[in-house]
């Protein structure tokens, strides 16, 4: 292909990928196409068309959604690697132009979006969402266009590849798509099936809530009340199957302990007395009043201890992500109780 040979569209049937159907303005200048003729094929009834500004769609008919993806992705990427575009329709022959692979640095899909990448089934389909948004450095200059939704951070998570794409972390996408709904059960179906589906644990979610500043909206504090609960739930049940799994001891469950005619030590979601170690789940939310909480759950575990009771924190995280590493310290702190001195007499109450 000569500098001056100007590009033929390629028929729909022989677009099968996506790269080849999505370029930016450089590519096509690349190519040797001027200004002019790129502006002539995007004219109304011609060949081509402009998505985003810089972002071309190489045929005439609607944009699927992974096409809408790539597009965002293109526009607000900082780089991509040049590529070709294909001169001439027909089969591949052998040394033709490979599809060009572009490489979306500083930008990824966040919001409904990345949350329906991410396989939630309370969100849109993506061929229904007005815009996608996209996570990009506070400093970048792009502004919010056509199908593309610009939202910025100052710091970028690590983007999770689904589906050949950058996609913002659910936690961070929850926050971003949560930040613009009103509704209290649209926002309360998000957060709770982020937990239950196993995508990612409360005390993520909640820290992301914190960090974008929307604790102070009431339905969205209803509903991480409701997503704490529910993680907790979730966790005890993990923590029951944990040590059936592992063949642990039967414990008794959730107690809380006093000592004889003195004051309450606590409560505790697993206990076995004749050795005296104990289990709390850490559900702490990082909300504003971690720092006190935290300091509680310092104080009681200080305590129990200078009893000779051990206490074994687990994070409902470490239930969900290293289950049997978990059943190896609390066997291991079984195992270990008969060489420690006998505990204080402790009474043990239902919680």
């Amino acid at each position: 292909m000569t500098h001056n040979t100007p590009l033929s569209p390629r028929p729909l049937h022989d677009l099968a990928d996506v790269r080849r159907r999505v370029v930016r303005t450089a590519q096509l200048r690349a190519q040797g196409l001027s200004p002019a003729d790129i502006t002539a094929r995007c004219r109304p009834g011609g060949p081509w068309q402009q998505l985003l500004p810089g972002v071309h769609l190489l045929h005439p008919g609607p944009p699927t959604s992974e096409e809408r993806l790539h597009a965002v992705l293109l526009y607000a990427t900082r780089e991509t690697t040049p590529g070709v575009v294909p001169s001439q329709p027909g089969p591949a022959q052998p040394g033709a132009p490979t599809a060009p692979r572009h490489v979306y640095t500083d930008a990824m899909i966040t919001g409904l979006a990345a949350l329906t990448l991410h396989g939630f089934a309370a969100t849109p389909p993506l061929s229904s969402l007005d815009h996608i948004d996209v996570l990009v450095p506070r400093l970048r200059r792009l502004r919010t266009t056509g199908c593309a939704r610009v939202i910025r951070a100052a710091t970028l998570p690590a983007p999770e590849t689904v589906t050949g794409l950058p996609v913002a972390p659910v936690p961070r996408a929850l926050a971003d798509a949560v930040a613009d709904l009103t509704d209290a059960n649209a926002v309360r179906r998000l957060l709770t099936e982020a937990v239950r589906a196993g995508h990612c644990d409360p005390a993520s979610v909640v820290r992301e809530l914190t960090q974008a500043k929307l604790l102070n909206r009431p339905h969205i504090v209803d509903a991480v009340d409701i997503l704490i609960a529910e993680g907790r739930s979730i966790a005890e049940d993990r923590l029951y199957a944990m040590v059936g799994a592992y063949g642990l001891p039967d414990p008794v469950w959730n107690v809380d302990l006093r000592l004889p005619g003195g004051p309450h030590l606590g409560g505790l979601d697993a206990y076995w007395p004749d050795q005296a170690i104990a289990i709390e789940l850490d559900t702490r939310a990082p909300r504003q009043d971690e720092d006190a909480q935290w300091t509680e759950y310092a104080r009681k575990r200080e305590h129990l201890e200078r009893l000779g009771i051990t206490v074994v924190h687990i994070t409902p995280r470490k239930l969900r992500d290293a289950m049997e590493q978990q059943a190896a310290i609390v066997r291991t702190a079984l195992m270990a109780a008969a060489d420690r001195d006998p505990a204080a007499y402790v009474v043990v109450l239902p919680r």
